[in-house]
């Protein structure tokens, strides 16, 4: 039976259409049946894929690009439980994993079933103004309030389950995924949690206090977010790719989704603590014979 495989290609670059037009080449010899959203397949050539999945199933969905094509393409078949493999065309690669050299052989493994799913939690953001919601946002990496471009401090009043927990001047406040842990939230002094951990963690961004740390909360918490500032160009960012202009006194309701998450495809040889030591440049370990490497 021939598998039919969903391929998400960041156009823009061209090594991912370069490395796009080889799979196609090597999925006609293989019996692999590939086919892909609107703009991906009139640029390919390929059959526009039918998100009617109950008609148009597909076995899984190949991203070529970076961590941003990843995250794209998670927000499109987070709908649909479609399991997705990143391969890296990109900078970091934390979502993207795969190696575009070995891309034929990589795929060959999952057609195998050579794979595990890694179920990864995503957040959802309720945003209310004045009683009314205005927005429902889900993300797989993090949800952001963030200042506009003038340099000036923001102040947001900061709750868990209903209950005052600060008011944070700042640049901005991160709520993160464990996925989204190693991005932003990384960057701006967070911990980073194992996809497997099912938690999120709230972190700000260069606050104007000593007393703002990072704040891991567990799977039935919820986060709010209420803008206080008296000032224009407060934003909302969702995944680092869309952005929502916030009033003061606009409600952000941040937690873990329960009807949505994405589905990842992991080699079964790959191990999320080597992809920390290769992507942070830990210190190399090797064990021989029962002795460790330094």
């Amino acid at each position: 039976m021939e598998n039919r495989v969903l391929l998400i290609v960041n156009t823009r670059k061209p090594t991912a259409l370069e490395l796009a037009y080889k799979l196609m080449g090597w999925s006609k010899k293989r019996g692999v049946s590939f086919v892909a959203p609107s703009h991906e397949s009139a640029m390919l050539g390929l059959p526009e894929y039918d998100w009617n999945i109950s008609i148009n199933p597909v076995d899984f969905g190949i991203v070529l690009g970076g961590d941003g094509t990843f995250l794209r393409a998670a927000r499109m078949v987070m709908d649909y439980e479609i399991p997705l493999y990143g391969i890296n065309v990109g900078r970091l690669g934390f979502l993207a994993t795969g190696n575009p050299q070995k891309a034929e052989e990589e795929i060959e493994k999952i057609l195998s079933g050579g794979y595990r799913i890694q179920r990864r939690r995503v957040l959802r953001g309720n945003v209310t103004r004045k009683g009314s919601l205005v927005h429902v946002l889900y993300a797989l990496n993090d949800l952001v309030v963030t200042k506009g471009p003038l340099a000036r401090l923001i102040e947001v009043e900061s709750r868990v389950n209903d209950y005052f927990l600060s008011l944070f001047p700042a640049d901005g406040i991160i709520v993160s995924t464990p996925t989204g842990s190693t991005a932003y939230a990384l960057s701006a002094g967070g911990p980073i949690l194992p996809p497997h951990v099912d938690a999120m963690v709230m972190v700000p961004i260069c606050p104007h206090t000593l007393y703002a740390r990072p704040l891991v909360l567990g799977p039935d918490d919820m986060i709010s977010l209420i803008p206080k500032s008296d000032q224009k160009e407060i934003y909302l960012t969702q995944d680092g790719q869309l952005g929502y202009e916030l009033m003061v006194k606009d409600r952000i309701d941040i937690s873990l989704a329960k009807d949505k998450n994405v589905l990842t495809v992991e080699l079964l040889e790959d191990n999320y603590f080597d992809l920390l030591r290769e992507k942070l440049q830990w210190g190399n370990v090797s064990i021989r014979q029962g002795e460790e490497e330094w």
